[in-house]
């Protein structure tokens, strides 16, 4: 976006004077360019005149003063430009500030797999350092149960007990048909029909308390390795989801799984997301899950997908769990080695868009390839935290 200020009145000396305006700063006119010494005035064709007005003359203070109250009120209203409007469409779509409070504490379960493993070998050199790092750290419960009485009996004790402690639970549902295509994580419901019960459960567990939905990990970036008909039941499958979670618990938040910034492009993963029903029923999207990349990066993803939404009231939450290193240079993601715990779980991000850091995979789980995909390894958990 160009905004253009005409710093008046005349007698200034200056004219009209085109400010331009960009994400990260601003430029000056195409015929003036701020030194530390004050204006350099430009003729016509770019050469300089020789003019030179001081810093800390009236008019040079005049100057700067305009400029910052226009670099002020592009720092406060963050937005992002997308390349081209849509019809009936504005060219500036507004990012919505973080959904949580900056205090918000997100729930430690005292069953997280890192702290079973501690209670179990209290004398372990390497528990202390577990329990401080990883398991007193609030992170995400995965339901993967694809019995449909026992997953709502599972996923209303976590959220009853997150609510007795004053806490906000983040829940994975994480059964869809296909999953994984068939690799290390492969399981899920047999069929749609099967999965449409067990979705039903999972929200019924949530009812009226107060949560985060991590909606199946993977889903809609795996969906070229699924059939045609298969897509097809996996858009539904969500759909659904979306539905029952909008309908049943109504207040919690429901973030779409959207890969990473290493997987699809942006359009491609927002063109999904639509299918799969974010616009009726999402409130934003789930990012670097289970994965390793840097948090920069996914931000910048993250926002190039909310821009092609342009849904301003969708937000995204990054998983930090293992990003502290960031990836290896061949990007593995299966249990590499050398990774770091990243930042701790928190809402205080400070970047419009970007609602929540969560630790969505729990530290210290196998990817599939150091143990069985989700055993707790202590060695891998340990190397997290050197």
């Amino acid at each position: 976006m160009l905004l253009w200020l005409i710093v008046l009145p005349r007698w200034l000396g200056l004219g009209p004077v085109p400010i331009r305006l960009r994400m990260g700063g601003w430029r000056l006119g195409p015929r003036q360019r701020l030194r530390m010494g004050g204006w350099r005035r430009l003729g016509p064709k770019g050469r300089r005149t020789g003019r030179r007005s001081p810093l800390l003359t009236g008019r040079g203070i005049a100057q700067l003063l305009a400029l910052a109250l226009v670099a002020e009120v592009a720092t406060a209203a963050t937005v992002l430009h997308p390349g081209a409007a849509r019809p009936g469409e504005g060219s500036v779509f507004h990012l919505a500030k973080p959904y949580f409070p900056a205090s918000t504490r997100f729930y430690t379960d005292p069953d997280n797999p890192a702290a079973q493993w501690v209670r179990g070998n209290a004398h372990d050199r390497r528990a202390a350092v577990i329990r401080k790092r990883i398991a007193d750290q609030p992170q995400a419960a995965w339901f993967t149960d694809t019995d449909q009485g026992r997953v709502e009996s599972q996923v209303r004790g976590v959220v009853r007990a997150a609510r007795a402690r004053g806490r906000l639970p983040v829940l994975v549902a994480y059964a869809i048909p296909q999953r994984d295509c068939g690799k290390h994580s492969s399981g899920g419901m047999a069929n749609l029909s099967g999965y449409r019960d067990w979705i039903g459960g999972f929200a019924r567990g949530i009812g009226a308390s107060r949560a985060v939905v991590i909606l199946e990990p993977d889903a809609l970036a795996h969906l070229t390795c699924l059939k045609r008909r298969q897509q097809g039941q996996r858009y539904a499958a969500l759909t659904h989801a979306g539905r029952e979670l909008r309908k049943r618990a109504p207040h919690a938040r429901i973030y779409y799984d959207s890969g990473n910034s290493r997987w699809l492009p942006a359009p491609v993963m927002a063109e999904r997301l639509k299918r799969a029903g974010i616009d009726r029923y999402g409130d934003g999207i789930a990012l670097n899950v289970s994965n390793f990349n840097a948090t920069r990066d996914e931000v910048r993803y993250g926002l190039s997908v909310l821009r092609e939404l342009r849904r301003p009231r969708l937000g995204a939450v990054i998983d930090t769990s293992r990003n502290g290193a960031g990836p290896t240079r061949d990007h593995r993601f299966c249990d590499p080695p050398g990774r770091r715990l990243g930042t701790p779980p928190t809402a205080r991000t400070g970047i419009p868009g970007i609602d929540a850091y969560l630790w969505v995979k729990q530290p210290g789980q196998a990817d599939g390839c150091a143990a069985t995909a989700g055993l707790f390894v202590p060695g891998y958990a340990f190397g997290l935290t050197r």
